[in-house]
Formats: structure tokens, C-alpha cells, sequence
């Protein structure tokens, strides 16, 4: 799956753990939510569990639910969770300036946090 369909997916799936933050979310019900593959439901969860932006708990009451509130996790962060090797480049001085480059269009997403999202897609369901 390439990167900007994995921060999509993402974003969705937060999105939905947002909607009730206090609940164990199973990947089968988010992908039937979101008319998703339980298995790409399932490798979201562990890419954003790695980043710390979820709780995952096994076993017949476990699923995944938000480590921090949807107004904590920016934008940045789901990018980073989901980028992998960005532009990789092999020349020594242009890789460097492509890590600042990423590192300041991280901090600009990060201006944004998963609360906008949520609010928007609230928005476009009433809508």
C-alpha cells in the first residue's frame, strides 16, 4: 500500500477511535465501518501502536483505543507513523537537507491535530 493510502487509512481509523475514545475498538468492526480489509485494519493498528499513538489489547475484550486525546495527535505525527523511508536520496549533503525538509513539513502537519479531522468529517456526514 503506498504511503499516502496508509495515512488515509490511518486518519480514518483514529478517526473512528476518536468517535468513542473510551472503547476497545476490534480491527474486524472499524473495517466493517469503513468497508476496509480487516487484515489492513490490523497492520494500521500496529504501525500506530509502534508510533504510540494507540493502545492495543489482546484477547476476546481487547482492540485498540487512543493513547492521547484526538486534539494531541497531530497531523505530523499520523504522517509518521504511516511515511516509512521518505525520499531517499543517496547523496550525503541532499539527504540531510531532505531530513530538515521533512522535518519542517512534519512540524507545519502537526499544526493540525486529529480533533480538525473528526470535526470535518462530522461536518460531511450531517452535510
Amino acid at each position: 500500500m503506498a504511503q499516502n493510502a496508509r495515512f488515509a487509512l490511518s486518519l480514518r481509523v483514529l478517526a473512528v477511535l476518536a468517535g468513542e475514545p473510551e472503547k476497545m475498538h476490534t480491527s474486524l468492526a472499524i473495517a466493517e465501518e469503513l468497508g476496509e480489509s480487516a487484515v489492513m485494519v490490523r497492520r494500521t493498528f500496529l504501525m500506530l501502536h509502534k508510533a504510540g499513538l494507540v493502545v492495543q489489547r489482546k484477547g476476546p475484550n481487547g482492540g485498540a483505543q487512543l493513547k492521547h486525546s484526538m486534539k494531541q495527535i497531530g497531523l505530523g505525527d499520523v504522517f509518521e507513523a504511516t511515511a516509512g523511508e521518505w525520499f531517499a536520496v543517496q547523496d550525503k549533503a541532499l539527504a540531510g537537507w531532505m531530513n530538515k525538509v521533512r522535518g519542517d513539513a512534519v512540524a507545519a502537519m502537526n499544526e493540525h491535530s486529529l480533533g480538525g479531522v473528526v470535526k470535518r468529517l462530522k461536518k460531511v456526514k450531517a452535510g
